[in-house]
C-alpha cells in the first residue's frame, strides 16, 4: 500500500458524512467545503508530487552522467570488446533492472558453459548477481564484484546463506567459474562484469543487489559483504530473453503476519481501551462493546502470531528480538482473556486489586504491541508507507484521547 492510499483513506473517512450534512444546512457552505476539500488535497499531495519530480530529476541526471548502454545498440560494448576475455559477439540481451540501469547479456557458449557480462552504472560499492534455487536471496549462490577506488578489480562468489553478514561466505556456493575467463572493470562511468558459467542450464531465478555507497568496500582478509542497498528478483526464460519481477519468497505470509498482527494487537486492542476509559456513562453498553472487540483483537492477534511461527520454521531469519516481543504481547493478551473469564464483581473486595491488573497489564501490552509492529516493519523493510499510515492511526488515537480527556476533567 502506498502513502498515498494511507492519505486519501484518513483523509476521505469524515469527508462523505460532512459532504451531506453541508448539503442540506446551505449550497454556499457546501461551495467553501468543496474548495477547502481540494486545496487540502492539494497540499496533501504535494509532498509526493516533488518525490515524484525529484526522482525523475536525479534517474535523468544519473544517466547524463553514464554512458549510455541499453539492448536495442551494443556499439559501447563492441567497442570495448578488447577488455573480455571471452567472446561477446553474439549475446542475448534483457535489461533486468531498469530502475538501476541494469543490463544483463549472455549466450550458451558450449554444451556445458555459458557467458555472462552484467553491465550497470558506477556504484562506488559492490554490484551483484545471484541464482537462487527458490527465488529468494537466501540460498542463492552468487557472483559479486567490485571497482575499488584506487581502480583495483576484484570479483568474488559467494554464498548467500542467510540474512546477516556472518552467514554470506565468501568462496563458497556451487557456482561453478570458468577460470582465467572473469573480468570486471569500469569505463566511461559504467561497470562490466564478465564470467562464464559451466552449467548445462542456469537457474531462471535470479537475484541482483547493489552496495550501499556509504559503506567501504569488502577487503581483506574477510571479503565480508555488507548490508546492500537495493535488490530485484526476477525469472528469465533464456530461450526467449524475457523476464518478468517476481516476488520475495513467502511474502503473502509476510504481509498477512504484518496485517493481522497490526490490526489486531495495534489498532483493534487500544480501540477496545479507548471504550472502557470513555464510554462508561453507556452502561451496560459500553462492556459489550469492550470485551467484543477486545476478543476481536486478540483472535486476529493470534492469528498473526500463527502465521508468524510458520513464516519462522520456513525461514531462516534471526529476528529474536521481534520474535520475543511477541510472545510476551501474546502471554499478556492471554492474562486478560483470563482476567475476563475471573472478573470478580463490582462490589467485591478484591475487584480493585483485580481493576489494576486488567487495566496495567493492558497498558503494558498495548505499549509492546506498538514497539513491535514498527520494528517489525524495520525488519521486513516494508517500506515507508507502512510506518506512516500506522503513525497516522496513533496519532488520530493521540488526539482522541487528549479531546476525551480533556472533555473528563472538564465535566468534573
Amino acid at each position: 500500500m502506498t502513502d498515498y492510499v494511507w492519505w486519501e483513506f484518513f483523509f476521505l473517512l469524515p469527508v462523505d458524512s460532512l459532504f451531506f450534512f453541508f448539503l442540506f444546512i446551505s449550497p454556499t457552505c457546501l461551495e467553501v467545503m468543496i474548495k477547502v476539500i481540494i486545496m487540502m488535497r492539494l497540499i496533501i499531495n504535494l509532498p509526493f508530487l516533488l518525490i515524484l519530480a525529484f526522482n525523475h530529476l536525479s534517474l535523468h541526471m544519473i544517466h547524463a552522467q553514464t554512458t549510455h548502454d541499453s539492448c536495442s545498440s551494443n556499439t559501447t560494448l563492441t567497442n570495448l570488446n578488447g577488455r573480455f576475455l571471452f567472446d561477446i559477439s553474439s549475446l542475448n540481451c534483457y535489461a533486468v533492472w531498469t530502475s538501476e540501469d541494469f543490463i544483463l547479456r549472455y549466450s550458451q557458449a558450449g554444451p556445458s558453459l555459458w557467458n555472462f557480462v552484467l553491465s550497470t552504472p558506477t556504484t562506488n560499492s559492490y554490484i551483484g548477481m545471484g541464482f537462487s534455487p527458490n527465488g529468494g536471496m537466501v540460498g542463492s549462490s552468487a557472483v559479486v564484484g567490485w571497482v575499488g577506488r584506487d581502480g583495483s578489480p576484484n570479483m568474488k562468489k559467494y554464498f548467500l546463506g542467510g540474512q546477516t553478514p556472518s552467514q554470506v561466505l565468501v568462496d563458497e556456493g556451487d557456482l561453478q567459474i570458468l577460470g582465467n575467463t572473469s573480468s570486471i572493470f569500469s569505463e566511461s562511468s559504467r561497470i562490466y562484469m564478465a564470467f562464464q558459467l559451466v552449467t548445462n542450464q542456469p537457474r531462471q531465478r535470479l537475484v541482483y543487489s547493489v552496495g550501499d555507497s556509504s559503506n567501504p568496500s569488502p577487503g581483506t582478509p574477510s571479503y565480508r559483504l555488507t548490508q546492500h542497498r537495493s535488490q530485484i528478483a526476477i525469472r528469465l526464460n533464456y530461450a526467449s530473453g524475457q523476464g518478468s519481477q517476481t516476488k520475495a519468497p513467502y511474502s503473502n505470509l509476510k504481509r498477512a503476519h504484518g496485517i493481522l498482527n497490526m490490526i489486531g494487537w495495534g489498532i483493534l486492542i487500544p480501540i477496545g481501551a479507548l471504550v472502557a476509559r470513555f464510554l462508561r456513562h453507556l452502561d451496560p453498553l459500553w462492556f459489550y462493546v469492550h470485551s467484543s472487540v477486545q476478543t476481536l483483537g486478540f483472535i486476529l492477534g493470534l492469528a498473526g502470531v500463527i502465521v508468524g511461527i510458520v513464516l519462522d520454521d520456513r525461514l531462516d531469519a534471526r529476528v529474536g528480538k521481534h520474535k520475543g516481543l511477541g510472545s510476551t504481547i501474546l502471554a499478556l493478551g492471554c492474562l486478560q482473556i483470563l482476567a475476563l473469564l475471573l472478573r470478580p464483581s463490582i462490589d467485591a473486595k478484591t475487584r480493585k486489586y483485580w481493576n489494576w491488573y486488567h487495566h496495567n497489564i493492558g497498558r503494558l501490552m498495548i505499549l509492546f504491541a506498538i514497539v513491535n509492529i514498527f520494528y517489525g516493519v524495520h525488519l521486513a523493510k516494508a517500506g515507508s508507507s507502512w510506518n506512516v499510515g500506522y503513525g497516522v492511526i496513533l496519532g488520530i488515537f493521540a488526539i482522541t484521547i487528549v479531546i476525551l480527556e480533556v472533555r473528563m476533567l472538564r465535566k468534573k
